[in-house]
């Protein structure tokens, strides 16, 4: 029987299966296409099409199961790194949901949280203002004893080691207490931040209408999303710009040569040295269509390497992702 006879016949008995309602008993189908576009139908995949990507049918001809196309070993590698962040993203937004659920149960309302950040604004001010006043004494006390070597040396007599000592000590402690001012203040900046956070959060979650409460309880917050390097699309539109802009981040910042380039993955060469960085931007559907893009970062696997990864340079690279996108998004469409 020829090839094409026996896609003939194929054909033939599936459309007398798939549409005779006297056919109780009879088996299921497959339907695939090959390479050349050549539809068939039959009870068994032939071992030469077993590649091919193919639909299990009833024989009411409803479609009960489908089978993908063989995946090349590149292929199951890049399914394997998008699986990888996948659980990356989940992580995130477990921790974000658990998040929304302690802010919830903390405060009772806008006005509680309020007092609450008040309440931590007022305790770190006093301890700042208490910090200052230390530092304006210890630098009133050096001046008092800067004047009293400064008599020695007029009246050209030798000034007392002890007074020395006493001059270079101040001069000490005015650097600690100067660096644990600036330690506070750094806290007191981190705090306000937070609480910002939390204040925009709350405001959402408890004036939110249900469909965008919904919607963004998958999402993590701002902060967590740039620490992961995350991106949200609101729409196709929004993330068909935000993958062209974030296309010219990977490449800006890679070391490596261009190695993919897709519809939903943009990566460069793994790293051979230990200063390279690789960068790949993936598109991750969400369960309801929705997209999030995910930056990761690869460095050699060495110990300079690793050093390397965890660096305050590639955080900041990690972290500015999310706003670059948003900064150009927001040019564009001016």
């Amino acid at each position: 029987m020829s090839a094409k006879l026996y896609q003939t016949s194929l054909i033939i008995a599936a459309a007398a299966l798939i549409f005779s309602a006297s056919a109780p008993f009879a088996k299921n189908m497959y339907r695939w296409v090959d390479d050349d576009g050549n539809t068939y139908f039959s009870d068994q995949i032939p071992p030469e099409h077993i590649e091919h990507r193919r639909e299990k049918i009833s024989e009411n001809g409803r479609i009960i199961s489908i089978t993908e196309k063989a995946k090349s070993p590149e292929q199951q590698a890049l399914d394997n790194r998008l699986e990888k962040l996948r659980n990356a993203q989940k992580k995130i937004i477990k921790k974000q949901k658990s998040y929304d659920r302690v802010l919830l149960a903390t405060y009772r309302s806008l006005d509680d949280l309020l007092a609450g950040v008040e309440r931590k604004n007022q305790t770190i001010a006093v301890q700042i203002k208490a910090s200052k006043g230390n530092v304006n004494r210890l630098a009133q006390q050096l001046e008092s004893q800067q004047k009293e070597a400064a008599v020695f040396e007029r009246n050209a007599k030798k000034i007392p080691q002890k007074l020395l000592d006493d001059i270079q000590s101040t001069k000490l402690q005015i650097q600690e207490a100067q660096q644990a001012l600036d330690q506070q203040i750094a806290k007191q900046n981190a705090i306000k931040n937070d609480d910002n956070i939390d204040i925009e959060r709350y405001l959402f979650l408890t004036q939110a209408n249900d469909d965008s409460a919904h919607q963004l309880s998958k999402v993590a917050s701002i902060k967590e999303a740039n620490a992961l390097g995350l991106f949200y699309c609101q729409n196709d539109h929004q993330c068909n710009k935000a993958w062209q802009i974030g296309r010219k981040f990977v490449n800006f910042y890679s070391t490596t040569a261009a190695d993919i380039d897709n519809d939903t993955l943009i990566m460069t060469m793994l790293p051979t040295k230990d200063s390279d960085l690789s960068l790949s931007l993936s598109k991750i559907e969400l369960n309801d269509g929705e997209y999030q893009l995910f930056l990761d970062i690869r460095c050699l696997d060495s110990i300079s390497g690793r050093e390397l990864c965890v660096s305050e340079k590639v955080h900041a690279i990690r972290t500015s992702f999310g706003p670059y996108i948003n900064d150009a998004l927001t040019r564009s469409a001016q």
